[in-house]
């Protein structure tokens, strides 16, 4: 079978999705886990667009060892410089630069002729070449751009030493028919298309990102990019866990393979969503919660008497199965620290501790303790940043009734050990829970969003609150879990808090990605 690379751009592209903003420590779990799903490339950032962007993409290369990791540049020295400060240390160096190449963004947004864009593309691939092994460049816009021109530049590029050209469709625009003529005839028409892998690179603005990325791979292409859970800027990109499984299940059809391991598709779209705060929505492929559920009778009736009556995907595919834990509030830390191990977790031993004390906790007060509820406490604790926790919730005072005024008490300690005590009055108790911490923070604090979600079943199961705000020009998304949903609020509202205040204390240089 033909081989295609997966290349996953969760922690690029997908991170560019409004209210989306992962800490190092956030990026490097998922970068663990893509590493675990058997990606073939990770794109882990922008080394350029900020020295945090910079110091992720660096500590995810030193860390990431069966992945190939790269970093987004445009094509100019600057970007490429800072790309190979924070790549030098991987197994296999790798850069992925772009310019656009459309009639409409040469005109419009880079204000260059046909011949700059070849020239400002050739060069910096050439330069790229003298610290990358591995260069990959895009043609940003590509779906849109002239065939006879497109042709022409992946041809300069390929000359300038390009080991992958990739063809976005950035702005969702083709048709599968439209978008696998392009790979054909880029197949048909470049003479040493040979020499390079061609890659596919699809936005769900029209709905058909998985059906374009279907149709490039029927037509030549060697490389397909995506995200996990179909995150990205505006309508998002592909997802890459409907790919994997279409090749997997259509193997009959489209005669490649991957190497993704499937069995690792649930706990990643789960792990994405959990830091990225982002719901999976519940009709989603693969990894929706409805994707196996079956109401109608007829449909019941069929299950009950063959599975692939109507279910041509099966839950254990995906390490979906249903799943306890062996383990309760009389298991001890070796037992609970053997579980951590084999679930892929390697925790600092004052981590696991503070792990094992969380779990504890539940135990005692909850019956049945599942794999997500264990989940969710070793990856809050794996990815703590001791910076972080600025503001640490100390206690939540509720009074409320159809016939009182909902009012919240909340006491938050600071770092220096000062307690700050307040009061507030809301609609309900969650804005009164609001309002009380705006008034800790003193900052304005606009709610986004507000959402709350159970993780797992049962009435002891535990919430998970997610609270987008937008406090000056700054989106940010906060999470928290407990039982108690509305504690889980308050501390998802102060986790969007602190994120804020550690942003204002990095250096604050950015550079916008046009």
């Amino acid at each position: 079978m033909r081989k295609i690379d997966i290349f996953d751009t969760t922690l690029r592209d997908g991170e560019q999705s409004a209210g989306i903003n992962l800490n190092t420590a956030e990026k490097l779990e998922i970068a663990r886990q893509l590493e675990r799903l058997g990606v073939t490339v990770m794109e882990a950032g922008f080394p350029a667009a900020s020295p945090g962007d910079q110091d992720a993409v660096r500590k995810i290369a030193g860390t990431v060892k069966n992945s190939i990791v790269t970093g987004l540049a445009r094509c100019n020295q600057k970007d490429i410089d800072a790309a190979w400060e924070a790549l030098r240390v991987a197994e296999q160096p790798h850069i992925h630069i772009f310019l656009a190449t459309s009639p409409i963004h040469m005109a419009y947004k880079l204000k260059k002729t046909p011949e700059e864009v070849i020239e400002a593309s050739v060069e910096a691939v050439k330069y790229a070449k003298k610290f990358f092994p591995l260069v990959q460049w895009s043609a940003e816009d590509g779906s849109r751009t002239e065939p006879d021109f497109l042709a022409r530049i992946v041809t300069e590029v390929v000359k300038a030493g390009a080991t992958t050209v990739n063809i976005p469709d950035t702005v969702g625009y083709a048709t599968p028919q439209d978008y696998g003529a392009i790979f054909k005839f880029l197949k048909e028409t470049v003479p040493n298309i040979d020499r390079v892998k061609l890659s596919a690179h699809c936005h769900d603005d029209l709905g058909m990102a998985t059906a374009n990325t279907l149709a490039a791979i029927e037509n030549g292409a060697d490389q397909v990019e995506g995200t996990i859970n179909a995150i990205g800027e505006r309508a998002g990109n592909v997802g890459l866990e409907e790919v994997a499984v279409a090749l997997h299940i259509r193997k009959d059809h489209y005669n490649v393979e991957t190497g993704i391991n499937l069995k690792e598709i649930k706990r990643t779209s789960q792990l994405v969503s959990q830091l990225t705060g982002v719901a999976i929505q519940p009709n989603k492929a693969v990894t929706g919660k409805n994707a196996f559920a079956h109401e109608s009778g007829i449909h019941q009736d069929g299950m009950l008497k063959n599975p692939n009556t109507y279910e041509i995907i099966t839950p254990e595919l995906i390490g979906d199965a249903h799943t306890e834990l062996v383990l309760g509030k009389h298991s001890g830390r070796h037992a609970f620290k053997t579980r951590a191990e084999e679930m892929g977790f390697t925790l600092e031993p004052e981590r696991l501790n503070e792990a094992f004390a969380e779990f504890k906790k539940l135990a005692d007060r909850k019956k049945v303790i599942t794999e997500a509820d264990l989940l969710v406490i070793l990856t809050d604790q794996q990815i703590q940043e001791a910076d972080a926790r600025i503001y640490e919730l100390s206690g939540v005072q509720l009074s409320s009734g159809t016939a009182n005024i909902p009012t919240a008490t909340i006491t938050v300690v600071r770092p220096d050990g000062e307690t700050i005590t307040e009061a507030a009055t809301g609609t309900g108790s969650v804005e009164s829970i609001f309002n009380a911490l705006e008034r800790i923070v003193s900052e304005k604090v606009h709610i986004l969003d507000y959402r709350v979600s159970s993780v797992g079943k049962g009435r002891d199961a535990l919430g998970e609150a997610v609270v987008k705000v937008l406090i000056g020009e700054d989106e940010i998304t906060g999470r928290d879990a407990a039982q108690d949903v509305l504690e889980a609020t308050a501390n998802a509202y102060l986790n969007a808090i602190n994120r804020k205040l550690v942003k204002n204390a990095q250096p604050t240089e950015t550079v916008p990605l046009t």
